[in-house]
């Protein structure tokens, strides 16, 4: 549901691109059966799988740091964005809120999908990158038979390469 040009999404999940072994963070456009798939790098997919599975660690790791940081700050994440796929890359900001104003930090769509899942900040992605890179499927991935979520995901992956995502 798109508003102000943006669309919330949810993290879908994390695989693993068996072409270059590039881990893909993978962006749901909620309520709709269009994913996003992002290359990522290996650091921030275990940052993202570990908070999506709980895991802790005895000392904060970057992006819990980053989140520490804010959060003494006494600022706090509104949301992130997905703002745009320029030359094969993408880009993303943090929306931070400290007395009573808004700030946006550039950054890598990992490290903010990385921060976002530590604050329950919601996730957007601009509806210009989604018409430009979402994947879209007939029914749910989870409903959809294997056999179409493979061919679908191989017939995307056959017009891109990880390069086109640097």
């Amino acid at each position: 549901m798109s508003a102000n040009g943006f669309t919330k999404m949810s993290v879908y999940g994390i695989n693993l691109d068996l072409f270059s072994s590039s881990p893909i963070v993978i962006l749901k456009v909620e309520e709709e059966n269009r994913y996003l798939p992002i290359w990522i790098g290996q650091p921030e997919a275990r940052s993202i799988l570990m908070k999506l599975q709980n895991q802790e660690f005895s000392r904060p790791l970057t992006h819990d740091l980053t989140v520490n940081i804010v959060n003494e700050l006494g600022a706090s994440l509104e949301r992130i964005t997905v703002t745009e796929l320029r030359d094969s890359t993408f880009f993303a900001t943090l929306h931070v809120e400290i007395d009573g104003r808004t700030v946006e930090v550039d950054c890598r769509p990992s490290d903010a999908i990385a921060i976002a899942v530590r604050t329950n900040a919601p996730i957007f992605a601009a509806d210009a990158v989604i018409e430009e890179a979402a994947v879209v499927f007939e029914e749910a991935m989870e409903d959809a038979p294997e056999e179409e979520v493979v061919d679908k995901f191989k017939d995307w992956m056959n017009r891109v390469s990880p390069e086109d995502f640097k």
